[in-house]
């Protein structure tokens, strides 16, 4: 009679004492490493205090008496309520676009954006490529006068008018009454310089 072969029991490895300790030496040596690594991130992050980004606010009207001469006519420089700032004001001489304009990037007391754009030699594709392909989405009267209201695929509109033969364009992403704002400054400095 063949003996029946019982099934062995599984067979659960144990540690000994000195095994035990170097398996949680490498955990504790993995924590012990990523503390010092946080740390040494960390101190140069805490004991440097956090700086506020200062708004740059350039002298539009300096830089557009400078650039008269090229633009062959004076560039807006309007007068604007407190807190509105100016971040850049620069002349382009159309070397991208075939049209030559004055720009100025402005932030309001709320940090929007408008960029003023101004040409004496707009024509509809300078305005298209100025207002980024937007489409006429209507009419908005700002500063006294019908503006042409465009609006862009991005969210940015822009009031475009033609003034005694200057084409302002106005874009932002902002508040429209912001713009209006604005609006309203270009017109009284193009009815005091003449143009």
């Amino acid at each position: 009679m063949s003996e029946q072969q019982q099934p062995e029991e599984p067979v659960t490895p144990t540690l000994t004492a000195k095994q035990a300790k170097r398996a949680n030496a490498t955990v504790i040596g993995m924590l012990i490493a990523t503390g010092i690594t946080l740390a040494i991130v960390l101190v140069p992050v805490l004991l440097n205090p956090y700086q506020k980004a200062q708004p740059r606010n350039v002298d539009v009207q300096a830089i557009a008496a400078e650039a008269a001469d090229d633009a062959g006519y004076d560039p807006l420089a309007p007068n604007l309520p407190e807190g509105w700032t100016a971040n850049y004001a620069r002349w382009d001489s159309g070397v991208n676009s075939g049209v030559p304009a004055w720009e100025v990037g402005y932030l309001t007391p709320d940090t929007e954006f408008i960029r003023l754009t101004q040409t004496n030699a707009g024509n509809p594709t300078w305005v298209s490529q100025t207002t980024r392909d937007s489409l006429v989405a209507g009419e908005r009267n700002a500063g006294g006068a019908t503006w042409q209201l465009r609006d862009s695929a991005n969210g940015e509109a822009h009031l475009v008018t033609e003034v005694d033969g200057m084409t302002v364009v106005l874009s932002s992403e902002g508040d429209l009454s912001s713009v209006d704002v604005l609006a309203e400054a270009v017109l009284a400095d193009l009815a005091a310089s003449g143009q």
